[in-house]
């Protein structure tokens, strides 16, 4: 595992400290993670964004959670400056559920710590409550935003014959995602807004090019190809570390009904609904967001 700094390619936000932050990359599995850095506690806060979106996500909550601890975001797979790797043969897909959650394991030792509190964002979400599953020696925390667990990419499965057709015509039907994509991105994060002021048109441009670099149409359908269904509600109650839930009271992608329960399954669980807000409450509403974040850190022994 190599860690190297790398300036940012985007200019900087004039006085954002997460914009103006240096960029690293660090190697772990099949992926050159980009991440941002801040802070410089003893203790571990892993960000973790949601699909088609980057590490830009959490600008708005990273400058006063870096007072708490060392905070670290990172690019997932297929999306911002992270690698886009392409699988050779036929082990597992590196952009598998199983393989994202194992590789939050083994980032969280190559940035030289024993266990992370894990803020998952939607998908981000998703594999954060894997991670817990699959390496509950490395999650001392988890903080779920409008997280898919019941519904979306943790219970979606393309049919066996589909598959095997999809994969036979594989340059077809990248190509074709790709173009469809191109097509509703924009449409689709608008949704993720609630406010009247609706979704800010320079950051859904800034969101697009993060996302749509190098060959981010076959990464992408690579990734489509290794979905499948997770099963994870039987297995909630195994998860017994301190949880918060958060979501949007008007959440459109993952509706609140589904976060209360989350929460309900989850032993050590609080929810905490955020008024007047989306799918996106750490950046529609971030004052509220840290509000309810606050309380849970102060209970870990974060904040005093």
């Amino acid at each position: 595992m190599t860690d190297t700094p790398n300036p940012m390619h985007k200019t900087p936000i004039a006085n954002d400290p997460f914009a103006n932050a240096e960029s690293h990359f660090v190697e772990v599995g099949d992926f050159q993670l980009h991440y941002k850095r801040l802070g410089s506690g003893p203790r571990l806060i892993l960000l973790l964004h949601g699909s088609f979106l980057s590490l830009r996500s959490w600008r708005h909550i990273i400058a006063p959670l870096a007072e708490t601890a060392t905070l670290v975001a990172f690019d997932r797979p297929v999306c911002g400056r992270t690698s886009r790797p392409l699988p050779r043969g036929k082990g597992p897909s590196p952009y598998a559920a199983e393989s994202q959650a194992d590789l939050v394991a083994d980032l969280i030792t190559a940035l030289g710590f024993e266990k992370a509190i894990l803020i998952g964002h939607s998908t981000g979400g998703t594999v954060s409550v894997l991670t817990a599953l699959r390496h509950p020696e490395r999650v001392e925390g988890l903080v779920l935003v409008g997280a898919m667990i019941f519904s979306g990419y943790a219970t979606s499965e393309v049919p066996k014959p589909v598959l095997v057709g999809m994969r036979a015509l594989k340059p077809l039907f990248w190509r074709f995602m790709r173009f469809l994509i191109g097509r509703l991105y924009d449409p689709a994060l608008k949704k993720f807004w609630h406010g009247p002021e609706g979704f800010p048109e320079a950051d859904l441009a800034a969101y697009r090019a993060d996302f749509m670099q190098g060959p981010w149409g076959q990464a992408f359908f690579e990734l489509f190809l290794a979905s499948h269904k997770l099963d994870l509600d039987p297995r909630l109650p195994e998860i017994a570390i301190p949880t918060l839930v958060v979501t949007g009271d008007h959440d459109r992608a993952v509706p609140a009904e589904e976060s209360r329960r989350l929460a309900a399954r989850l032993p050590q669980a609080e929810l905490a609904v955020i008024p007047e807000c989306g799918h996106m409450p750490h950046e529609e509403t971030p004052e509220a967001f840290l509000e309810a974040l606050n309380p849970y850190l102060r209970r870990l022994g974060l904040m005093g």
